[in-house]
């Protein structure tokens, strides 16, 4: 798996449709522990997706330039978002195209594990000012569904055998390694967070996870096929009730300070 894994339209689509938006609680988190009472005035999301993390980042942030390297992503995020207060293009996180010291703030959800370090912290600092802010940070969902032991035999009995994990990057980083670069780390925090569903809705969240992407855009199983397996292996937990699922995440506060 690569990070043009999700460069689908299905894919895209459902981001846009089917994803929660807990992007703005990691910025509710954020802000809080930054102390900041007012708006940045120029931000910057990598890895945009369809657009929740930018609409997350516009929360505190008067204008929003949003890239991934996803075209699918970028037109679905477009199709949303009108410009301005967002502008959006496709482009990977190493390689962004932007003036020196533009952003005083950045945003990056669910990117880390596909980019190359050095370079991504390197055009980083080219293209952010000094003192300008960096939140990294991902969510995901977990094995735990509120008062329901059974959700959590299904995810590692049923779930994780029938769509087994890609491989990806999980390395956390540290002070030692952004230091070069100029960015300060302030801190890193886990977080969990709380979101109900029903059947229906949790197929469709579930329809665009790694693990199921990979079987369906990789290796050609039928995505009617894969949403019955969900149907009937679900239906006997869920019960014809919303049910509460546990998400859990981080972030990382970050600031750069240049010579």
């Amino acid at each position: 798996m690569n990070n043009k894994s999700f460069d689908y339209k299905r894919i895209a689509l459902g981001y846009a449709k089917d994803r929660p938006f807990l992007h703005s609680q990691v910025i509710e988190l954020v802000k809080k522990d930054i102390g900041f009472q007012g708006n940045f005035e120029n931000g910057l999301d990598v890895g945009c997706g369809a657009g929740l993390s930018s609409k997350a980042l516009k929360m505190i942030c008067d204008y929003v330039t949003g890239t991934d390297i996803s075209g699918e992503m970028v037109a679905a995020a477009s199709a949303l978002y009108p410009n301005p207060p967002y502008d959006f293009f496709q482009s990977s996180g190493e390689e962004i195209k932007a003036s020196d010291n533009t952003f005083d703030i950045v945003t990056a959800a669910g990117v880390i594990n596909w980019v190359e370090e050095e370079k991504f912290l390197s055009n980083l600092a080219r293209i952010m000012k000094n003192n300008g802010v960096l939140i990294i940070y991902d969510f995901w969902i977990t094995d735990e569904m509120q008062e329901n032991a059974d959700y959590s035999n299904w995810w590692h009995q049923s779930y994780l055998k029938e769509f087994p994990k890609p491989p990806r990057k999980e390395n956390v980083w540290t002070q030692e390694m952004t230091e070069p670069y100029g960015f300060e780390m302030k801190r890193q925090k886990e977080c969990f967070f709380k979101y109900g569903f029903d059947l229906e809705s949790f197929i469709r969240f579930m329809m665009l996870q790694s693990n199921v992407n990979a079987q369906i855009e990789e290796k050609g199983r039928p995505p009617e096929i894969v949403e019955k397996w969900f149907e009937e292996t679900l239906g006997p937990i869920f019960k014809g009730e919303r049910k509460t699922l546990i998400f859990k995440g981080y972030y990382w506060w970050l600031q750069l300070h240049k010579a």
